[in-house]
């Protein structure tokens, strides 16, 4: 059974490597009525930049293609974030997400996934080949102590 979303967004940009700015800056300022503490707001921002780049670089490698972003925020604080893309998707997800490994050529760092990892508190990861990827994020924001 899905959680019920207490509040989303949805985004829709091209795979344009000047949109991925735009996406991490656009999801924090959602996650921000949690009131999170800068570090985690670091910690979302990082792993929405590495989501946006790995659908970028990998899923439309030769052509411009549809980035879908659905955030939402969920009973106690978890706030959810999903990204989309209609690439080419991905043949071995289990062996993607292992440290180093790439598909993108020298300059690429293959730490996209651990990256997201070490930073949401659950990553998951969809991908059909020629028909695209969804990378699932969740993190809970600890609520602050209040003064009082």
């Amino acid at each position: 059974m899905k959680p019920k979303s207490e509040n989303y967004i949805t985004l829709e940009f091209l795979s344009r490597s000047a949109n991925e700015g735009f996406a991490r800056g656009a999801v924090a300022c959602f996650a921000a009525q949690l009131d999170p503490t800068l570090e985690e707001l670091g910690d979302v921002k990082t792993a929405v930049s590495e989501a946006v780049t790995n659908a970028i670089v990998h899923a439309y490698p030769d052509k411009l293609g549809k980035i879908v972003i659905k955030a939402r925020i969920l009973e106690d604080n978890v706030l959810e974030i999903s990204v989309r893309d209609w690439g080419r998707g991905i043949p071995d997800v289990e062996k993607a997400r292992q440290p180093l490994y790439t598909t993108g050529g020298e300059e690429r760092s293959g730490m996209g996934f651990t990256i997201m990892e070490s930073f949401m508190d659950r990553l998951t990861v969809r991908s059909q080949e020629g028909k695209g990827t969804r990378v699932t994020m969740r993190r809970r924001i600890r609520p602050r102590r209040q003064l009082p």
